[in-house]
């Protein structure tokens, strides 16, 4: 074979090389694809707690069982919709129907929330101190229920509470995204007050009662 012909060949192999490496691939699911803007990044899986290992910490933390409904949610709630499971035993809850009828304090937090954790036992002593006057109900707004069961305990709180992972009650009340949130609620379910701050004393959430709800404590 000349030099001409040789040059020829080698320009042959490398044309046909180069169409194989650029000819789409039938049924390669192998490659990633671009999903454009609204593609997520990576997120780690969510760890679910066995329901053996919440029991014994809901049987440690003996929080108080959640309010009760008495009869249906009032017309125009707030809280109309939601229901979530109580912290202190799994159940689903009617928050509207469970707290109509009655001034209430909705106090949003999270296990890794170092304010909450300092606002937590004014709550309890607040509570305490009102005797069933007004219901005072912790929010957990964050998916691991584990965690809260166990800070709750930590902090010797045992208010009772719900676990709301997906933020339900911070959208329906149309609070700010920061913890901790005070959600001051009327008898008849709309809203009062919400404040996003953290109370420092039994005293200044019994003042912001008595201002916003009208109950003296």
């Amino acid at each position: 074979m000349t030099s001409a012909g040789r040059w020829s060949l080698a320009a042959l192999v490398v044309v046909a090389a180069l169409v194989v490496a650029i000819w789409p691939r039938g049924g390669d699911d192998t490659t990633p694809t671009s999903t454009g803007p609204s593609s997520s990044a990576y997120q780690p899986p969510t760890f679910t707690p066995s329901s053996e290992s919440l029991d014994q910490l809901r049987s440690q933390a003996s929080l108080a069982p959640c309010p009760t409904p008495t009869g249906e949610a009032p017309a125009g709630s707030a809280l109309a919709g939601i229901t979530l499971d109580c912290v202190s035993d799994g159940r689903p809850v009617d928050l509207a129907a469970a707290v109509g009828g009655k001034p209430t304090l909705l106090n949003l937090w999270a296990y890794w929330c170092a304010p909450c954790a300092e606002e937590l036992p004014y709550l309890q002593e607040f509570a305490e101190r009102a005797e069933g006057s007004i219901n005072v109900l912790t929010v957990h707004s964050d998916p691991n229920q584990e965690n809260a069961l166990t800070r709750l305990i930590d902090y010797s709180v045992r208010l009772p509470g719900v676990q709301d992972g997906d933020g339900k009650v911070r959208i329906a009340v149309g609070a700010p995204p920061v913890l901790p949130v005070s959600v001051l609620v009327r008898a008849d379910g709309t809203v009062a007050k919400v404040l996003p701050q953290p109370f420092r004393s039994a005293d200044e959430i019994a003042a912001a009662a008595a201002q916003y709800l009208g109950v003296v404590v």
